[in-house]
């Protein structure tokens, strides 16, 4: 497969390309220095995190683990809640839980959460009673409330985000260093909605006997085992902003290149994933691991043009394909080239799956 050649990048050079999905401010001096306030704050996560989860994404693709990545579409600043964050972070732990019995592999557990603080718009206004005002563009932009105040992009809600991301990453850490994420006691997990499911019952049971068998285990060693006491836990969210990306993109001490240090995994949405775009031009310099959202509009040739740009010297663990398709499969995207030997490879390149297994492209249903 034809490789892209490198060509210089800079945490700012999406600026040069064709911009979708981002809000026009009103005081462009203004948003510079709050982008330039957001580049001198703490991180968020580490570089040895973000290459921790890119060796464990690498595992994924060669079917030793399993990547679990779940949250909300979108988060708001109220939702910074001790309450809701642990909610959130129960039912990704009870997930995670079924995973590993029922796969009998590792489970990596990524959340939209901590950043999922901007939204994707099909218009750029809003009609309400025959008034028009710019759309809705999440926390991070502008305001919910339907007045003209409220919905004008606000450089300052950056500032706010962070200090919401910043806050619900540490209570996360708190947690799982805490011993929240103890396999020992997975019925701590429980939420009150599970006693109306109707598979609460086959829960329950998953919890007993796991907890009979770690019983087991250290009756007979003699010995506690305290990796189980807590897990690895890493946020993602949509890189949507790229001021805010960008203002928290870094080169580190004793690292190559640059890291964006918001999240673990950032990701690219259906609606920006465009070649020559200002999103991919972005997502291809950083050195995190990865997600690319690809839905029905998807073709096998856009395809593998975004794995060449974004993965161009094929490492494993580097990129995440995010399916947005449903139920209906989709003929754009053969699921292989091969269909037996009487059958032709399909025109227009590899099929999706076969392309993936070639670069190591890990692959996600949404």
């Amino acid at each position: 497969m034809k490789q892209t050649p490198e060509i210089e990048w800079a945490p700012d050079s999406w600026q040069q390309r064709q911009v979708t999905q981002m809000p026009k401010y009103p005081d462009e001096e203004e948003l510079n220095e709050v982008v330039k306030n957001l580049s001198c704050l703490p991180p968020l996560v580490t570089s040895w995190e973000i290459e921790d989860l890119r060796e464990k994404l690498a595992e994924v693709s060669e079917g030793k683990r399993f990547l679990l990545h779940g949250g909300d579409c979108s988060e708001s600043f109220k939702n910074c809640n001790s309450q809701i964050i642990t909610n959130k972070l129960k039912i990704l732990l009870q997930m995670s839980l079924i995973l590993v019995v029922g796969s009998k592999k590792p489970v990596i557990r990524v959340g939209r959460i901590a950043g999922q603080y901007a939204k994707p718009r099909s218009s750029d206004t809003e009609t309400r009673d025959g008034v028009t005002l710019p759309s809705y563009r999440g926390d991070l932009i502008n305001k919910m409330g339907f007045t003209e105040a409220e919905r004008i992009p606000d450089p300052q809600l950056l500032l706010r985000g962070y200090e919401r991301a910043a806050l619900t990453t540490n209570f996360i850490r708190a947690l799982m260093a805490g011993g929240f994420a103890d396999l020992h006691h997975p019925e701590y997990w429980d939420l009150s909605f599970m006693d109306h499911s109707s598979h609460s019952s086959q829960y329950r049971e998953i919890v007993e006997h796991i907890s009979h068998s770690l019983d087991f285990l250290e009756s007979v060693t003699t010995k506690r085992i305290d990796e189980l006491e807590r897990v690895d836990f890493f946020t993602s969210h949509e890189g949507l902003h790229l001021y805010y990306e960008q203002a928290q993109t870094r080169l580190l001490p004793r690292r190559t290149g640059y890291y964006n240090v918001s999240t673990h995994f950032p990701w690219i949405g259906d609606r920006t994933r465009s070649l020559k775009g200002a999103h991919v031009e972005y997502f291809r310099g950083i050195r995190n691991p990865i997600g690319v959202k690809i839905g029905p509009t998807m073709t096998p040739l856009e395809l593998t043009g975004l794995v060449d740009i974004l993965n161009p010297r094929n490492e494993p663990g580097r990129l995440t394909l995010i399916h947005r398709f449903g139920t209906e499969k989709n003929p754009a995207l053969p699921a292989s080239p091969y269909q037996g030997p009487e059958k032709k490879r399909p025109e227009g390149g590899l099929g999706m799956r076969s392309h993936a297994r070639q670069h190591r492209v890990n692959q996600e249903r949404l």
